[in-house]
C-alpha cells in the first residue's frame, strides 16, 4: 500500500521563499558586480580621460614646441638663405676683384715690360747723349784753340760751339750783298771751320751747318726777316758756289750735303749787362751745328720732362 506524503502549504511556501531570496542575492550580486564593474570601468574611464588630457596637453606643449621651433628654424633658415645671398654677392665681388685683380697684375707685367724697355731706351739715349755730350765738348775746344789766336773777329760759343759774325764785316746797313770785306772774311774763316767741323774726327757726327741772320729791333718784324734770310742766303751762296775757290771740290760736296740757312728777324736779339738791346750786336750772322742724333735725344728729353709735370 503506498501512501502518499501530503505537504503541508506552509512548506511550499517555505521553498519558494528560498530559492527567490536566492535569486535576489544572486540578482544584487550580479548587481554589485556590475556596479563594481562599472565602478572600475568608470574609474579606468577617468583615468584614461585624465590621462588623455594630459598627453593632450602635453601634445599641446609639444605642438607649441614644436610651432616655436618652426619658427626658429624658419627664422634660421631665413638667416642661412640670407647668409648664402650674401655670400654669393661676395664670392661675385670676390671673383670680379679677382678678374679686376688678374687684369691690373697683367697691365703692370705690360707696365714692367714697357717700362724695362724704356730703361733699355733710355739708356741707350744717355750713352748717345753722353757721346754727343763728349763730341760737343771736344768739337767746341777745337773751334776754340783754332781760333784763339785768330785775328778774325769771331765768337765761340763755349755750350753749343756757334760762331757769331758782326754783320758790318759782312754787309752794309741794311743790304744784304757781301762786301769784298766780308768775302775776304769768309775765304779766311770758311776753310778753318770745315778743316775742323768736316774732318775726319767729327764729320760722322755732323747732321747739319745752320747759317743764320739776325737783325736789330729798327723797323717792321717782315723787313728784318726778309733782310735777315736773305743775308744768310748770301753767305751760303758764297761760301757754296764753285766760282769762291774757298774749299776744295771734296769739301764743298760735303759742306752742301749739310748745310741750311734761315733768317731769324729780331726774335734773338743781344742785351747788355743791364738788360738793354745792344743793336750793333744784334746785326749779326750765327754758323750752328748739329749732332747726329741730337734731335732725337732733345725729343725724348721734352716727352720726359713733360710727363713728370
Amino acid at each position: 500500500m503506498i501512501r502518499r506524503h501530503h505537504r503541508k502549504p506552509d512548506e511550499e511556501t517555505n521553498y519558494w521563499l528560498s530559492y527567490s531570496d536566492m535569486m535576489a542575492g544572486l540578482l544584487l550580486t550580479f548587481v554589485l558586480i556590475i556596479s563594481l564593474t562599472m565602478l572600475r570601468a568608470k574609474a579606468q574611464y577617468d583615468a584614461k580621460e585624465t590621462e588623455l588630457l594630459g598627453k593632450e596637453q602635453e601634445l599641446i606643449t609639444q605642438t607649441e614646441a614644436l610651432d616655436e621651433e618652426r619658427e626658429i628654424v624658419s627664422a634660421q633658415q631665413k638667416l642661412l638663405e640670407e647668409q648664402t645671398e650674401a655670400l654669393g654677392r661676395q664670392e661675385t665681388a670676390l671673383a670680379e676683384q679677382a678678374e679686376k685683380l688678374m687684369a691690373q697684375e697683367e697691365t703692370l707685367k705690360e707696365q714692367n715690360e714697357l717700362l724695362g724697355e724704356l730703361q733699355k731706351l733710355m739708356d741707350e739715349q744717355q750713352d748717345k747723349l753722353d757721346r754727343i755730350i763728349g763730341v760737343r765738348k771736344d768739337l767746341v775746344e777745337d773751334l776754340k784753340e783754332e781760333f784763339e789766336d785768330s785775328d778774325l773777329r769771331i765768337a765761340v760759343d763755349e755750350q753749343t760751339g756757334a760762331i757769331t759774325f758782326d754783320a758790318s764785316i759782312l754787309f752794309e746797313y741794311n743790304e744784304d750783298s757781301l762786301k769784298t770785306s766780308g768775302k775776304d772774311f769768309l775765304a779766311r774763316f770758311l776753310p778753318r771751320y770745315v778743316k775742323i767741323l768736316l774732318g775726319p774726327e767729327y764729320r760722322q757726327y755732323v747732321s747739319e751747318i745752320i747759317i743764320e741772320g739776325h737783325t736789330d729791333t729798327t723797323g717792321e718784324y717782315l723787313f728784318n726777316l726778309e733782310l735777315s734770310q736773305k743775308r744768310a742766303f748770301s753767305v751760303a751762296q758764297y761760301c757754296l758756289s764753285e766760282e769762291s775757290n774757298i774749299l776744295s771740290r771734296t769739301e764743298l760736296e760735303q759742306l752742301r750735303a749739310v748745310v741750311t740757312t734761315n733768317g731769324k728777324s729780331y726774335s734773338n736779339p743781344v742785351v747788355d749787362e743791364d738788360g738793354r738791346i745792344d743793336m750793333e750786336a744784334s746785326r749779326r750772322v750765327e754758323i750752328e751745328f748739329r749732332l747726329k742724333d741730337e734731335e732725337m735725344i732733345q725729343e725724348m728729353i721734352n716727352i720726359l720732362n713733360s710727363e713728370r709735370e
